[in-house]
This record gives structure tokens, C-alpha cells and sequence, in this order.
């Protein structure tokens, strides 16, 4: 998700890289390098770009004209019509139903930012209709993850007729049962996977777009299935053809909150998403939202070009830090806000509570990499990471879990063991399935839910071994040595003389990047030292160097690669990997390559 690609101060420019290395894996990596393809020359011609650009289209799946012209200039036209998306029909006449007949409606939904974000669609499209209309979402720590029987029973309480769950509900079987058993209609609208067994839960609707294998994105976020709702109900409230002027600018706007929910969700920014993004992304330059505006301008990034990299890096954890350290409905009161100086306020308060999950992330992080050395985990013959310790935070416990699968590149679970049951999150390497891992286990735990790369897991503290081994167990004979060591996938070998700042400029035409489209990885081979490297950084672990191999010459930042100094220095050649960049300082830019890996023969 990052994007270098773009005119940038120096200081900003230093900022963003570090921090997007900064959980660099110090392992050795293979190199997989992408053969040149033939078809790139005609390609290139007929899109009237670069044979290099062309060549990148190609490693994407794109290879004819017209789906290259489609990537390269997505429109807001291309997304998916809504009554396409399984379930979305009944789901909006429903609410159609509850707004004119002023029935209570409550939006239930996770609490993370694609929750989040989905939530605030919702809410804020129902109530520009005139709907009664609130929101709930659940506590991290608290309730958990998903749908649960004592909220449902609250929420009925209070009055509400309709509910309806966002990124949430559709493994939710005992709640859903309570919803209806207390006469609520449930609408779920949910992205995570399902089983066949025991089927799926009792509701009004579900709307899920794998529930129709033949739907064009089965890859949409909660916040995406959220928005694609909202504009169905938005069309049912149409007085002739037209959405009228306020509904269809919020609906506009509404695009940069599922942008953001997609890209923090690590959806693949391919098809419609990548088409949602694009457009989600160029408004947030001039957010017309209160709560976006005062998130962007308390991460000091108003006036600037936003891209994937500030979304997953600065603006989602910001937002995020709500449901881990405090409680995520405030993230939600911050985005539906209609007034400036309270969203500021809010914002500002995040901000405060992101820096103190910062300094929780660090602390565990430390304190779990001390307990895999003690405990053997990181020996090659291992295949898992499983941890826990009573005194890790809860919400916190899936960013560490990330930062660990980067260094020791193995699926990782950490547990707060200190709660009753205990809370983990996983995180996976490509090339093994951690859900299906942990449902192969499922006899030592209470509850389970996730992705293929991402999951949680709720387990009573005294069978944690036991699962652990299960895990481990299944993980010997389903994840091969060879998925444990972490690989660079090279778009192309190129000479140090493709880069200039036009060709340079050229790249963000890919963009926005972010799982499924990878920021364009590059290496060269046998370049040399133009000069002695210098070692910079606040503990002068970062290289700052220039390099040529006979056809040009070009400044590199090596983040995390300090260690590295002498051995250049004793080494005529070298190959490198890296990502071209445009550096901007005092006015002037030239082209700077962000190196990711260097090898020596």
C-alpha cells in the first residue's frame, strides 16, 4: 500500500518510507523474478505507454487493450450495478419499509475500520431519508467480534424493529436465532467466509456476495457491501431518474469511507475495488465530511494527495486505535459528525490514543520475540507461532501478530490469556490457509472466525497448549519449508537508465496500490558503489547511498539495512531490489530507488 511514486517533501519522504520498513524481516529472501513477455512491445504501443509500464500491466493479468485502458482510467461507471449483489433487493425493501413506517432501525457493526466505515454509510444514508436510526457496535475486549445474544437482547429492548449487522453476523447462528425468537427482522450484511455446515443463520436477508458464486466481486469489503446497500436504498427513494442533489453527493462522498475500508481491510485493489478506490481516494484531497477532514488534518496530511500507503499506515490506525484502546463507536461519531469542531475534538482524542497503542504494540512485540527465543519457536523445523501472556492487551494483540509473521515469516497467534476465555488474533504467510488451520482445531476452542490470512479465535486459557499443538500439528503436513522463507516477487529486470523522472511519473499510473496490485518492484543486477555509504537513523540502522551500473546512476535509501555497510564496502558488484521513487526537496526533484533487498553472489 505504499505509493512513492509522487512529488513529496524530503522530510515527508524520509517519514513514510521508514515507516513502511520499519517491520522489515531480517531473513534472507528469494528472488522471484518475473521473466520478460513478448507481448509487451504491442501493448505498449496500443495503450501509448511505456514497453516497462506495459510489462507491468502483462505480470498483473492485464493483457489486451482494453482491459489495460479499463485499469489504467477506472470510472466511477464501472462499479457493479447494486441489485446485482446477492440479497440487496429484499434487504432494501425492507428498510425501505421500516423508514416510512418510522420503525426503529439499528446498524450493528464490527468494529474495525471496514466496520466502521460501513457503519457510517449506513447511518448517515438512512437518516439524510428521514429514517429513526442508531448504531451499535460491540467492545473489542467486552463482547468480542460479531453478532451477540446479549446485544440482541439489549437492542430489541430499546425498541428496535430492524436489525441490521455490517462486516458482521453471518456465523452469528445462536444470536440470529435470539433476533428472531424476539421478533426482530435481521438483515445481514457481511464479506468473511462461511460454511456449508451448519448452513447459514435465520434472517430477514443476508446479503453476501459469495452467497452467488457468478457475482462479478466476490473480493468486496463489509464497508463495500455496506455502501452497495445504501444505493440500493438510495434508488428505492428516487422521485424520477436522478438521485436528488444531497443523496447523490453523500453518496459520492461516501465512496472515500468504503475506499478506506477496503484498503484497510487488505481487499485486492483489482476490478471494482481498484475502481472504488481510485475515485474514494482523489476525493479525500478536499473531503466534504466533517470527521474525514478532521482525521485528515489531526494526521497533518491535509492539502496533500492521499494515497493507499496514508490510508493503511496513518488514517486506518488512527481509527482502529478507537476500538483497541477505547471503544470504536466514537471512530463511528467521529465520521458521521456534522459539525467541525467536534469532529476535531474527536479526532485529536484518537490521535492520543493511538500513540498509546503504539507504545502497547512495542512493549508486546518485545516481550513476544524475548519468549520465542526462550521457547524454541523460531528453530527452522517450526511451522507456527503461538503465544500467550495474561498481560497483552486484547486489541492489540493482532498488530503484533503481523509484526511477527514479517520477521520470522510463519503463521503467528497471539493470546491475551489474562481474559475469561482468552482472545488471539492469527496472522499468515501466503500459501497457508490459517481459518482452515484453526477449524481443524476448532475441538479446543469456544470460538473462531476469519479469513485465509487473518483470523481470531476465542479459547479457555487452560487448553491454549493444546490448541497450540493441534495447530502445529496440522501445519507440519499443510505449510512446506519453502512458504516459511519469505520471497520478493521482481516485476522485471531492468537497467538503472529506465528511470528518469517521466518514467518515474509514469508508474503512478498503476496506482493505487495495495494487496492484488503491488507497488512495481524492480531489481538490477551487478551495480557498484558510486561512493562510500552513509549510515543515517536515529540508531544509524539506514543506508544512504548511490549506486550505477554503467548506464546510469541513482541515490538510494536502504531502510533497516545499516548492517550492511561494510560488506558493501568490500564487494566490487552487487544486485539490488527496490522501488523507484521521485525525491522533492527545496523545489527540485530527481528519482531516488528505495531499496528492499540487496544480494551479494
Amino acid at each position: 500500500m505504499r505509493t512513492y511514486a509522487r512529488t513529496q517533501t524530503n522530510s515527508q519522504t524520509v517519514e513514510q518510507l521508514h515507516k513502511a520498513h520499519k517491520h522489515r524481516t531480517s531473513r534472507e529472501k528469494i528472488w522471484v523474478i518475473t521473466p520478460p513477455d513478448t507481448r509487451s512491445s504491442q501493448l505498449a504501443k496500443s495503450l501509448n505507454i511505456s514497453t516497462l509500464v506495459a510489462q507491468l500491466l502483462i505480470n498483473r493479468g492485464v493483457v489486451d487493450a482494453q482491459s489495460g485502458s479499463a485499469f489504467l482510467r477506472p470510472k466511477l461507471s464501472d462499479l457493479i450495478s447494486p441489485e446485482l449483489l446477492p440479497g440487496v433487493i429484499g434487504a432494501a425493501q425492507r428498510i425501505k419499509q421500516a423508514v416510512l413506517q418510522k420503525q426503529k432501525i439499528t446498524i450493528y457493526g464490527d468494529y474495525d475500520v471496514d466496520g466502521i466505515t460501513g457503519v457510517a454509510i449506513l447511518w448517515q444514508i438512512l437518516t439524510l431519508l428521514g429514517a429513526n436510526v442508531d448504531y451499535y457496535i460491540p467492545h473489542r475486549i467486552d463482547e468480542g467480534y460479531g453478532l451477540n445474544p446479549e446485544a440482541v437482547e439489549s437492542i430489541a429492548i430499546s425498541g428496535t424493529q430492524l436489525l441490521i449487522t455490517v462486516d458482521c453476523g453471518i456465523t452469528a447462528h445462536p444470536a440470529a436465532e435470539l433476533a428472531q425468537k424476539l421478533g426482530l427482522d435481521l438483515i445481514i450484511t457481511d464479506h468473511h467466509r462461511f460454511a456449508d455446515s451448519p448452513g447459514l443463520p435465520p434472517a430477514h436477508t443476508i446479503v453476501h456476495p459469495a452467497l452467488d458464486k457468478s457475482y462479478p466481486n466476490p473480493d468486496s469489503a463489509g464497508s463495500l457491501v455496506a455502501f452497495k446497500l445504501a444505493w440500493a436504498v438510495a434508488d428505492l427513494f428516487k422521485s424520477g431518474p436522478k438521485l436528488s442533489p444531497q443523496i447523490r453527493d453523500f453518496m459520492l462522498n461516501a465512496t472515500s469511507l468504503a475506499a478506506m475500508g477496503t484498503i484497510a481491510d487488505v481487499m485486492e485493489l483489482r476490478g471494482e475495488n481498484r475502481t472504488l478506490t481510485t475515485y474514494g481516494l482523489s476525493l479525500l484531497s478536499d473531503p466534504r465530511l466533517p470527521g474525514l477532514r478532521a482525521l485528515i488534518e489531526s494526521a497533518e496530511l491535509t492539502g496533500k494527495g492521499l494515497d493507499s500507503f496514508h490510508i493503511g499506515f496513518r488514517l486506518a490506525p488512527t481509527l482502529n486505535a478507537a476500538g483497541r484502546i477505547g471503544h470504536a463507536r466514537l471512530a463511528v461519531e467521529l465520521l458521521t459528525s456534522t459539525n467541525q469542531s467536534h469532529a476535531d475534538q474527536i479526532a485529536e482524542y484518537l490521535k492520543t490514543q493511538n500513540t498509546q497503542r503504539q507504545r502497547f504494540e512495542r512493549k508486546i512485540f518485545t516481550h513476544a520475540c524475548q519468549l520465542i527465543a526462550q521457547q524454541g519457536l523460531d528453530k527452522p523445523e517450526r511451522r507456527t507461532i503461538v503465544l500467550a501472556d495474561p498481560s497483552w492487551h486484547s486489541g492489540v494483540v493482532g498488530i503484533v501478530a503481523s509484526r511477527i509473521v514479517d520477521k520470522f515469516f510463519r503463521p503467528v497467534i497471539i493470546i491475551n490469556s489474562g481474559s475469561t476465555p482468552a482472545q488471539g488474533s492469527a496472522r499468515s504467510v501466503p500459501g497457508f490457509d490459517v481459518l482452515a488451520g484453526i477449524t481443524a482445531c476448532c475441538e479446543h476452542l469456544v470460538a473462531f472466525g476469519g479469513h485465509k490470512m487473518a483470523a481470531g479465535v476465542t479459547v479457555h486459557p487452560e487448553n491454549i497448549q493444546k490448541f497450540a499443538d493441534a495447530l502445529e500439528d496440522y501445519a507440519q503436513s499443510h505449510l512446506h519449508e519453502e512458504d516459511t522463507t519469505p520471497k520478493l516477487h521482481i516485476d522485471a529486470l531492468a537497467a538503472l537508465s529506465s528511470f528518469n523522472l517521466d518514467s518515474v511519473s509514469e508508474l503512478r499510473l498503476l496506482g493505487p496500490f495495495g494487496h492484488g496490485n503491488p507497488e512495481p518492484l524492480f531489481a538490477t543486477k551487478g551495480v557498484s558503489l558510486c561512493a562510500n555509504p552513509r549510515r543515517v537513523g536515529t540508531n544509524a540502522d539506514h543506508l544512504q547511498l548511490a549506486v550505477t551500473d554503467h548506464t546510469n546512476s541513482i541515490r538510494c535509501i536502504a531502510f533497516r539495512l545499516g548492517h550492511l555497510e561494510k560488506k558493501l564496502l568490500e564487494r566490487d558488484t552487487f544486485d539490488i531490489a527496490y522501488h523507484a521513487s521521485i525525491d522533492s526537496f527545496n523545489g527540485n526533484s530527481s528519482v531516488q530507488l528505495v531499496i528492499d533487498d540487496i544480494r551479494f553472489d
